[in-house]
């Protein structure tokens, strides 16, 4: 069995933002939009003229936290009182991956994804990742419906802080990382196999432009090589993350990112950048089995990832002993795995990168 579930249409284009009344005409008259006040500060004036110009009615609610089952029940709640036709996300990961939650749950309403950074693939995923309020991984909510439209506008990407854009590079390129291990195992599935074909072509991509993409992105120049990064980032990831089939293949560095978002100092990073540490950490526990990780390490280099727990601010071997217990691997899914996950080898593997050296240095620290 093969599934592969994408959203039905999406589009990068220079100035998109102006043109979103454009694609929600011929699908609703009211919209909820549900966005974030740094998100809304950025696009609301371009964004309330083009739904202004159809005639439009429009409330826009704001998302200040994480995307929970909390506020997505709330939010859902407001999309009935409005009479909503179409939900419209616009902002990051969170509040897209609300919106689309929201959306599904409101009798399948249709629903556009405006994504305003770089950061993660949410805009494409079918997936929305569910957390506490206090911000601790809880789980996922497979969804039954995708996004109408993925809107891109990369002149608002271009706008944004670069560590955005390299956090997102970071969690793309783990998709290969991730799914490699499978393949050298003898994972001959083809869905394993289409997957990692789309997320090797993305890290091609990082390879061939995502230097210049980064030098465009703090210049805030839209150019080919930053069009290129983006759509890596979002639509190669995305699609990377739609083919499914009756196996689960769980990404052990997304896997250690989860239990990291458990410790309080996790807080103030970004879910590409915890992601790194968990492919630095996955580097530890491949090295231990003989696997060259000299590759993986070099690209997380490049992009300014944390290598060690100490840059996350996590010091204690109490918390490393910690982030070892809470990663969660079902038992099915470490035997198709060519090193160990249990907890004492991830408690090693998070020793040997706490004595890594780690260049990476943070000025900005907005999540």
């Amino acid at each position: 069995m093969i599934a592969i579930q994408v959203p039905d249409t999406y589009l990068n284009q220079d100035g998109l933002l102006a043109q979103v009344g454009d694609y929600i005409q011929p699908l609703a008259k009211r919209v909820l939009i549900i966005t974030s006040p740094t998100a809304w500060l950025h696009t609301a004036a371009t964004l309330e003229a083009s739904l202004r110009q159809h005639g439009l009615y429009y409330r826009t609610l704001f998302l200040e936290g994480y995307c929970t089952e909390e506020s997505i029940a709330a939010l859902r709640e407001q999309a009935h009182i409005e009479r909503a036709e179409l939900i419209l996300g616009v902002g990051g990961g969170k509040v897209l991956d609300t919106a689309k939650a929201v959306a599904d749950q409101s009798d399948a309403l249709p629903m556009i994804a405006v994504p305003t950074v770089a950061a993660t693939c949410a805009a494409w995923s079918p997936i929305s990742v569910l957390y506490t309020r206090d911000g601790a991984h809880l789980g996922r909510l497979s969804l039954n419906r995708l996004p109408a439209w993925v809107l891109v506008d990369s002149t608002v990407i271009a706008r944004t802080p670069v560590r955005y854009l390299k956090a997102g590079i970071v969690d793309a390129l783990a998709k290969w990382y991730e799914f490699l291990p499978y393949l050298r195992h003898g994972d001959d599935a083809l869905s394993l196999h289409i997957k990692a074909r789309i997320a090797r072509l993305a890290v091609d991509m990082f390879d061939a432009h995502g230097e210049q993409a980064l030098a465009d992105n703090q210049q805030q120049r839209v150019t080919p090589a930053l069009r290129r990064v983006i759509d890596a980032v979002i639509a190669l990831a995305g699609i990377a993350n739609s083919v499914k089939d009756e196996r689960a293949r769980l990404g052990v560095a997304h896997a250690i990112h989860n239990s990291l978002t458990h410790q309080p100092e996790s807080k103030r990073w970004l879910h590409g950048e915890k992601v790194g540490l968990g492919l630095a950490v996955q580097a530890q526990l491949e090295a231990r089995h003989g696997f060259d990780s000299q590759e993986l390490l070099a690209q997380l280099r490049r992009y300014d990832s944390p290598l060690t727990p100490q840059t996350l601010g996590l010091t204690a071997e109490s918390q490393w002993d910690d982030i070892a217990a809470q990663v969660t691997i079902p038992a099915d899914v470490a035997t198709r795995l060519p090193f160990a996950v249990d907890r004492a080898a991830l408690r090693q593997a998070l020793a040997a990168t706490a004595q890594a050296d780690d260049p990476a240095l943070r000025t900005d620290t907005t999540d």
